[in-house]
């Protein structure tokens, strides 16, 4: 079956879906996005995903497109429409199509909004994290206001090819010798005391929803939960280190720029928080 894509009101074909191409969004990566899970007939976390979705639509002065019930319907109409189980849902909006100018078009321009669905393999990610993944360090060399989920992603991008190449999965940013996080990842350790450490919410960090609801997981498993920045020689000492998102979960790193960390294998906190993580979605939907 042919994947259905949404854009601007129209559910198409993938292969004839588009956008004009004086989008803002293609012209000045002026738009946001989000990325959810959709596993056993539920979304997963969907109330921070649009929580997000919301905020960063703010932050850059964006119409919403639509409201938040009518953005719901549209998700769940569009993975019916691809007959889909287990999937993730990729939706983006941008400021909207206007001829080409820094400053923002007149007011009444229409954000342009597309989503689309791909499969979901969890036994291909649970793979993954039985293994667990290498990282390499990069320079954070991105704009000041990551916290925003925004399309701009170049220097992510650029990480992330970085990564490929060194036969790693993921690269964490370092700022000042301090991790910030991950090139679309949050950047985690559990130090020599045992605690659970990850980079403070600001301007620094993308603020990750599986982020925020691992933290409420490793305090209900009554793990030590620090939110500060680590450097890189603290997490290349640390007992386990771990990433999280929407499509990792939580995922144990075993070796950063080559050197393993701990045993080089997944650590029991990483082990436990995922398992955690896992059943708190697929109960809270």
């Amino acid at each position: 079956m042919p994947r259905i894509a949404y854009v601007n009101g129209a559910y198409t074909p993938l292969s004839d879906a588009a956008v004009h191409i004086e989008d803002r969004g293609y012209q000045f990566a002026d738009g946001i996005y989000e990325v959810a899970l959709f596993v056993g007939g539920r979304w997963w976390d969907l109330d921070g995903h649009l929580a997000r979705w919301a905020r960063s639509l703010r932050e850059l002065q964006i119409t919403a497109p639509m409201s938040e019930r009518s953005l719901r319907i549209v998700m769940d109409k569009l993975v019916a429409k691809n007959r889909l189980g287990d999937c993730y849902i990729y939706m983006q909006a941008t400021r909207g199509v206007a001829p080409r100018n820094h400053a923002f078009p007149v007011e009444g321009t229409r954000p342009s909004l597309v989503m689309t669905v791909k499969p979901l393999t969890l036994a291909k990610l649970h793979g993954v994290a039985a293994k667990g993944i290498a990282v390499i360090t990069q320079p954070d060399i991105r704009w000041g206001r990551v916290d925003i989920k925004t399309v701009g992603l170049l220097p992510n991008a650029l990480a992330k090819e970085a990564a490929k190449k060194a036969g790693a999965s993921e690269a964490w940013f370092v700022k000042g010798g301090r991790v910030t996080e991950g090139s679309s990842t949050n950047a985690w350790i559990v130090d020599k005391s045992g605690a659970l450490v990850t980079h403070p919410l600001g301007n620094e960090i993308l603020g990750g929803v599986t982020r925020q609801t691992a933290i409420a997981c490793a305090r209900e498993l009554q793990i030590k939960v620090e939110e500060r920045a680590f450097t890189i020689e603290e997490a290349l000492a640390a007992r386990e280190a771990l990433i999280t998102s929407a499509t990792n979960l939580v995922t144990a790193v075993v070796s950063i720029d080559g050197k393993a960390i701990g045993d080089g294998k997944p650590g029991p906190i990483a082990a436990r928080l995922r398992q955690a993580y896992i059943d708190h979605c697929a109960a809270a939907g």
